[in-house]
């Protein structure tokens, strides 16, 4: 049987009421939405350590997520695993014409231009029937907050949004005033906005290097207590 044909039945298994798995059985979109997000955190997590033998695992957890969401889209007759890849096959060839098509580009900035402009498009098509369609439309709000601020900003500057931000010192003068949740927010999203690089990525870096300094002050002090 074919892996993806065996991974389907299985999911339709655990799913069905009368004999699978009674927590399978009680999870929703809402419930199983958490898992998603973690599963995708695991990936990055064994990618990050260069582990092969865990990333070949996290990704089926990640794989079980889609499949589990599809099962249950199935079950409710709005669409099954089939038109999800089917959908993903569209966009894709869709987003690449320089590829399947008779675009060119010529470098990968061009091309993430491109893709940029197609996307937008595909917005603009979507909410074709809406009063105004919005420039920062497809911003999932379940985004890590640095993440999508960076979003955000660089698409309302893409469109000229003239909205103001506060300069990195500002924030910070008014955060040492205020020391106030407000005002941490103002400041994290004006470092996030005026960073060239990936505010995210960056923060992660950075408490990965925290830990390992705390990790082994915690070693240190062991090692002391064991003499």
């Amino acid at each position: 049987m074919h892996a993806i044909e065996r991974l389907l039945g299985i999911m339709a298994r655990l799913r069905d009421p009368e004999h699978g798995c009674p927590w399978d059985v009680e999870q929703s979109f809402a419930t199983i939405a958490p898992h998603t997000v973690e599963e995708a955190y695991e990936v990055d997590d064994a990618i990050r350590r260069g582990d092969m033998e865990a990333l070949r695992e996290e990704l089926g957890d990640l794989l079980l997520q889609v499949v589990f969401h599809a099962q249950m889209a199935r079950e409710a007759e709005l669409f099954d695993f089939a038109a999800v890849a089917d959908t993903l096959s569209d966009k894709l060839v869709r987003r690449h014409p320089h590829v399947f098509g008779d675009a060119e580009v010529k470098s990968a900035d061009e091309q993430l231009r491109a893709w940029e402009d197609l996307k937008a498009q595909e917005r603009a098509d979507k909410h074709a029937g809406d009063a105004a369609p919005s420039a920062l439309d497809g911003v999932a709000l379940g985004l890590p907050a640095l993440l999508r601020a960076q979003k955000l900003v660089r698409r309302a500057r893409r469109a000229q949004l003239d909205v103001p931000v506060a300069s990195p010192e500002e924030a910070w003068r008014r955060h040492r005033a205020e020391k106030s949740e407000d005002s941490l927010g103002a400041l994290l999203f004006t470092l996030a906005a005026e960073a060239a690089s990936d505010a995210e990525k960056a923060l992660r870096n950075e408490t990965s290097r925290y830990e390992e300094r705390a990790r082994g002050v915690e070693r240190s002090r062991s090692a002391a207590r064991a003499r």
